[in-house]
């Protein structure tokens, strides 16, 4: 076999050939989605994002003679260990040839990156965050993914865990067609009519007219909602008002919903339509006329993700996603959605799992968070 290196990314070339390589490892895939490649940019730390405010990454690329062959981003997300007491890196943006030995030199580079730190455990594949795109495909190979998820080719699982990392969290998505309507528990309308009224919930949707105001509702709720579940860590208000920026355009208030008791905000739910068809029609490209393809005749898309439902802890265990859920429903059949995904749920996520598998979604996709070194309470890394 040919020899090949593996070094940090300081060129712009390399810096190019880094952002390029899903395109080289691909172009022969029918499945894959390519990124936006602004927003490649931004996430990995080459454009600014609100993200690095509070995180530092390192950048390592392979190659064999002249060709790219594998790429790997370093990351130490400061709020994540100040949140949860710990000292842990992540790694993400990993994407490789089918070559083991590859594989390991790029996660020798990010481990060794993160030793200077002094950090020994190492979390992934993030991109580059929990609150963005996350896990690695491990099942559900067939179809492209849904706007936002990850995809990547079968082989990849195999290389993370033959050098040593093991599952640390599955990731489910859950997928439901309206052909399911008729099948649905009865039962499930008499419980949405029931809190409703038990606790005189209104439900609207998002409105353009307040927009920035209901943005930061959404960031509350989903803040004060989420302590305590794996992983999280609170989005700040820079890295929520950059995500509105870049998305506020591509947002349908169709398929928002907003619960209200007694005036105060408790409970919402963000959906996106499924803009990946397009994304691959434009090659990942906004510029010059990318955009247009996103933006214009919107009614033809007839998928949606569903991609975070939350509800302060006060009214957690009441049922309120189904209302949200109930309310989203009926402007879905207008609009003409077909299909719905709702992604992600962490499979330690029961009351979440166990809702929707009773209002009849299946289990589409799974995604696999991997860890590696010490355990709790060990003194040494675990090796290779």
């Amino acid at each position: 076999m040919s020899t090949f290196e593996v070094r940090p990314v300081r060129t712009r070339r390399e810096r190019k050939d880094f952002l390029n390589l899903p395109w080289r490892l691909y172009q022969n895939d029918p499945v894959w989605i390519p990124p936006l490649r602004k927003t490649q940019k931004e996430m990995t730390g080459f454009a600014r994002h609100p993200f690095y405010e509070y995180a530092e990454r390192e950048a390592y690329i392979a190659y064999r003679g002249k060709e790219p062959i594998g790429r790997v981003l370093a990351i130490i997300n400061h709020r994540h260990n100040e949140v949860h007491k710990e000292t842990r890196g992540f790694f993400g943006f990993f994407e490789c040839v089918d070559d083991a030995d590859v594989a390991a030199a790029l996660f020798d580079a990010a481990r060794a990156y993160l030793g200077e730190k002094r950090i020994e455990k190492l979390r992934g594949p993030v991109n580059p965050s929990l609150n963005y795109e996350v896990g690695l495909l491990v099942e559900g190979f067939d179809d492209p993914p849904m706007f936002m998820m990850t995809y990547n080719p079968p082989f990849y699982g195999r290389l993370i865990e033959e050098y040593g990392f093991v599952k640390t969290q599955d990731l489910y998505a859950f997928v439901a067609d309206i052909s399911m309507l008729d099948s649905v528990d009865p039962k499930l309308q008499f419980v949405i009519d029931e809190v409703k009224r038990r606790f005189n919930i209104q439900v609207r949707k998002l409105d353009r007219k307040r927009f920035h105001e209901d943005a930061a509702t959404w960031l509350r709720i989903y803040n004060d909602s989420l302590p305590g579940t794996w992983g999280f860590v609170p989005m700040s208000e820079g890295e929520v008002a950059h995500g509105v920026k870049a998305m506020r355009k591509l947002i349908v208030p169709e398929i928002t919903s907003i619960a209200e008791v007694d005036g105060k905000s408790v409970a919402s739910c963000f959906g996106m339509l499924d803009y990946n068809g397009r994304i691959k029609e434009m090659n990942g490209r906004l510029f010059p006329f990318g955009w247009m393809k996103l933006f214009y005749g919107r009614r033809k898309i007839k998928r949606c993700r569903l991609l975070a439902t939350n509800v302060t802890p006060e009214f957690q265990r009441w049922g309120l996603p189904l209302v949200l859920l109930n309310r989203i429903l009926f402007d879905a059949l207008d609009w003409g959605i077909e299909e719905g995904e709702f992604s992600w749920v962490a499979e330690s996520n029961h009351l979440s799992r166990k809702t929707l598998e009773r209002g009849g979604a299946r289990r589409s996709k799974t995604y696999r968070v991997y860890d590696y070194g010490p355990a709790e309470g060990a003194d040494s890394p675990s090796q290779p």
